[in-house]
């Protein structure tokens, strides 16, 4: 029973992180796409082009929601499960 209940938390944790990767994800192209427009509809209006500056917002963000993914979808938890049945073999809570 113990083990099923860890199952079902592990897979919930999962769930959940991945959840939350999508809605990172919505809001990295919702805030995206006003950026970049608002860069787009202000870019010439001062008489002066600044250059793309909102690359560096997409791709510092871009770099976050990445890691983000690979943490949500990745996660090695077949290691995490090794481990915890070794260190139950160890004290003896077989």
């Amino acid at each position: 029973m113990e083990d099923n209940k860890f199952k079902n938390e592990r897979l919930y944790k999962e769930a959940e992180a991945r959840v939350n990767f999508k809605k990172h994800a919505r809001t990295y192209i919702v805030i995206n796409i006003l950026i970049w427009g608002f860069w787009y509809l202000t870019r010439a209006r001062h008489g002066h082009y600044d250059g793309y500056w909102p690359i560096y917002s997409t791709l510092g963000w871009g770099f976050g929601l990445l890691s983000h993914y690979m943490s949500a979808y990745f996660n090695n938890h077949n290691a995490v499960e090794k481990e915890y049945e070794k260190l139950k073999r160890e004290r003896g809570e077989d």
